[in-house]
């Protein structure tokens, strides 16, 4: 027996494909449930860090905004016709609150320079500030402006600017006063630069408005212009208003989890992500150990069933191999004797009543056996092939003549007035004359011709291997009409009966076997139309009729 055939195997299989389905609903239920459970809580998490990022930055250039609107508030008039005395005040006020660590500037009213700057940085006294954008917003602003974030002109650090108007006690622009922070410094977007999610996770700070990034945990991507949109989905709905958390695959095809959260000061947005490789790699870890486990589970229940089951199934395998010693004739037919009163026992008990119920149904079932091969293909009451034979006699027939180029014939006999018969003498009398047809059918027959009933008062005669088909057929026909002729003696009472013959001839054509009887029968209609007791050859002229 082939060892995939055996219990043994199929048992074992069946533990493993229990413990493999258990391993299955884990990976592919349970761990992807705790994977969405911990990428909401990852999420979450990420969603409230960068909310306190958020709002520490919003405090950051609040508290910036509000210095430098109480500078320029502050800052009087008459000093800007005293440089020295500017200068000193511009020092002091630096000094007591130092959120501008690139320094305050105090500008001329049509930025044509600096009137005094603290601390001085090499190269910005000789800039001119007219034409930019944050200075002409301040000449025009009743409260503090900010500019875009954008490199100093004077040492290309990235910068944010803050300014105000100061105005003489007329409400005229006499100077603008602005504030310069290095946007990496302490205390502003050092955090963020400096904080990280995970190992490579980390924060950006996002300008929808500039389409830069402000700030970034990676230098490299300060004041860099944010993706072309199309190429980071999620980041395409942030920069359009969605404030939240979601995953996507960023600019360089690293799937991530991001959360998004607004600055309001600013309209700038804090983005903390992190790659879910690494927000899943606990999940991953257990994966890799439900599969491992699996390994070892799997290997220790083979070695203890592949122990086990020999043992216990050893009285199964005794009775397989009697049983085939008295079926082989190798030992005497004979109940087995049980030893144990399991599933085992059980087999055995059902084989010996088996054996018991053989023995009494021996002889019958040799005497029926011949009975019922004979009533499947034939006729019940008159002993004649029936439908089935007859369809398989016409396909033999069918096939040697298209192999060997032989010729046969078809004959539909179809009794004439039958059925007043059986309804005035009853099915007795209709019977018995069913059964002289048959006998007169038979009589003259060739063992290589078939004679079958179809039902009712329907019979097909089949003459294979002739020579002259047309002539042989033509001359059972006459016989057939002859032999249905002669009068039926029934208990006494006299019958005379007629058949009309439908004759379909098979001369080398293709044809099917459903064909030919069509044919037979339209030709059995052509002789009833007639006058009956007429037999007629099938012509590819005749017109089907309907019976």
């Amino acid at each position: 027996m082939p060892i995939f055939q055996s219990i043994k195997f199929r048992l074992i299989g069946l533990g493993i494909l229990i413990i493999v389905a258990g391993i299955m609903l884990r990976l592919f239920f349970a761990l992807p449930f705790a994977q969405e459970l911990l990428r909401d809580e990852v999420a979450s998490q990420q969603l409230s860090i960068a909310s306190y990022v958020a709002r520490d930055i919003d405090h950051s250039i609040q508290a910036r905004r509000a210095l430098i609107g109480e500078l320029s508030s502050a800052l009087p008039p008459a000093l800007l016709l005293q440089p020295e005395k500017l200068a000193i005040w511009v020092q002091e006020r630096q000094r007591v609150n130092p959120l501008f660590n690139s320094g305050l500037l105090v500008l001329r009213a049509d930025g044509s320079g600096l009137q005094a700057e603290y601390p001085t940085v090499a190269g910005r006294s000789n800039l001119v500030f007219s034409h930019t954008d944050w200075f002409q917003a301040a000449l025009h602003a009743d409260s503090v402006v900010t500019s875009k974030p954008q490199r100093g002109r004077a040492n290309g650090e990235p910068i944010l600017i803050m300014a105000a108007p100061v105005r003489d006690t007329a409400r005229r622009v006499v100077a603008v006063l602005a504030g310069v922070v290095v946007l990496n410094t302490p205390g502003f977007l050092d955090r963020l630069q400096e904080t990280r999610l995970g190992v490579s996770g980390g924060f950006l700070l996002v300008s929808p408005a500039d389409k830069l990034f402000v700030g970034a945990s990676d230098p490299a991507m300060v004041l860099q212009p944010t993706p072309a949109p199309g190429v980071n989905l999620l980041h395409d709905r942030a920069m359009a208003g969605y404030r939240g958390t979601g995953v996507t695959i960023n600019a360089k095809g690293v799937e991530e989890l991001s959360a998004m959260v607004t600055v309001p000061s600013t309209g700038w947005f804090v983005v903390a992500r992190m790659p879910t490789a690494e927000v899943f790699h606990p999940i991953m870890e257990m994966r890799n150990f439900y599969l491992k486990n699996t390994l070892l589970i799997v290997a220790g229940m083979i070695a203890i069933l592949m122990l086990l089951l020999p043992r216990t199934l050893r009285p199964l395998t005794d009775a397989a191999h009697a049983m085939r010693e008295m079926a082989d004739g190798k030992r005497q037919l004979a109940p087995l004797p049980v030893k144990r009163q399991d599933e085992v026992g059980s087999l055995i008990l059902g084989f010996n009543y088996l054996l018991e119920r053989l023995r009494e149904k021996e002889t019958a079932l040799k005497a029926s056996e011949a009975h019922m091969a004979f009533m499947a293909h034939h006729d019940a009451l008159t002993g004649l092939c029936n439908r089935a034979m007859l369809e398989d006699r016409l396909q033999q027939a069918l096939a040697r003549a298209q192999r060997d180029g032989t010729h046969f014939a078809l004959l539909f006999c179809d009794l004439d007035d039958f059925k007043p018969i059986n309804d005035e003498y009853g099915h007795e009398a209709g019977d018995a004359i069913l059964c002289q047809i048959a006998a007169r059918l038979l009589d003259g027959r060739r063992a290589t011709d078939t004679v079958a009933r179809l039902g009712g008062d329907e019979f097909v005669v089949l003459l294979t291997d002739l020579h002259d088909t047309r002539s042989a057929a033509l001359g059972v026909a006459q016989q057939l009409l002859a032999a249905i002729g002669i009068p039926f003696n029934i208990a006494g009472r006299i019958f005379g009966l007629s058949a009309s013959i439908g004759v379909a001839l098979y001369s080398g054509a293709s044809i099917s076997t459903s064909q030919l009887m069509s044919q037979a029968d339209i030709a059995m209609y052509q002789a009833k139309r007639a006058g009956k007791n007429e037999f007629r050859i099938f012509e590819e002229t005749l017109e089907p009729i309907n019976s």
